[in-house]
């Protein structure tokens, strides 16, 4: 059995798709043993499965017979490893403390003013109030309320962002999607991915969003409407 995993390992390293997946397929269960050790901690199964699968091809390309082990030996750190480099990169990116420390002292700043004010300040407004940069300010709001799921649903539609964008999906290709729509959410603007994350994650309305940034419902709805496309485009090409 071991000979005939070294066999297809071999073929993997030089190309060969198929002996990959047979190798990949036969790992399955290692994958979701290590996976099991980090649930819990905001994130899908299924991601941490397919982020752990990455690691494991990784470990297929680099395995070597001489190093002597067996190949699930070889290949445990190699998919532990990925699977905590994704959850500290919290899966999109890297958050600095500095800009948690600005999005803490935006959120206060947001309650107080709301107390006061009796409404949902701008981007501006609180921006002003801490004598920042508003597209700092932006990036830090990201990073605070960046979705760890992506089932969120916006107003007035009861479908998913994922659906929103790929249409009708199947189950085998749901995960694949997701991740792919992750790395498209990372790409955007900060404005872009901050309406995003507002109408989608945090269900408010075109014209609550404009309040808060500043601008009005209708270039909320066409920078929407626009990047929607785009992130569809990305995710078509990646499939």
């Amino acid at each position: 059995m071991e000979t005939d995993i070294f066999f297809n390992i071999e073929l993997a390293k030089k190309g060969n798709k198929e002996a990959q997946a047979i190798v990949v397929e036969e790992n399955t269960g290692l994958v979701w043993s290590i996976v099991k050790r980090f649930l819990g901690r905001g994130h899908e199964a299924e991601d941490l499965f397919q982020i752990g699968c990455i690691g494991l091809i990784k470990a297929i390309q680099k395995f070597d017979r001489s190093f002597n082990v067996r190949f699930s030996t070889y290949a445990v750190p190699m998919i532990m490893g990925e699977i905590k480099r994704f959850i500290r990169d919290d899966g999109i990116i890297k958050v600095s403390r500095s800009l948690k420390e600005l999005a803490a002292k935006a959120k206060a700043v947001r309650e107080n003013f709301i107390k006061t004010h009796g409404r949902e300040p701008s981007v501006y407004e609180i921006a002003d109030t801490l004598g920042v940069d508003k597209t700092e300010l932006i990036m830090a709001l990201d990073s605070s309320c960046a979705p760890e799921s992506l089932s969120g649903v916006q107003s007035g539609d009861d479908r998913e962002l994922i659906e929103k964008i790929d249409g009708e999906i199947d189950a085998e290709a749901e995960i694949t999607d997701r991740l792919a729509l992750k790395e498209a959410l990372s790409e955007l603007k900060p404005r872009e991915r901050q309406i995003i994350i507002l109408r989608y994650f945090r269900q408010k309305t075109q014209m609550q969003v404009a309040a808060m940034l500043g601008i009005s419902q209708v270039q909320v709805s066409r920078i929407e409407k626009r990047v929607l496309l785009e992130m569809r485009k990305k995710i078509s090409v990646s499939n």
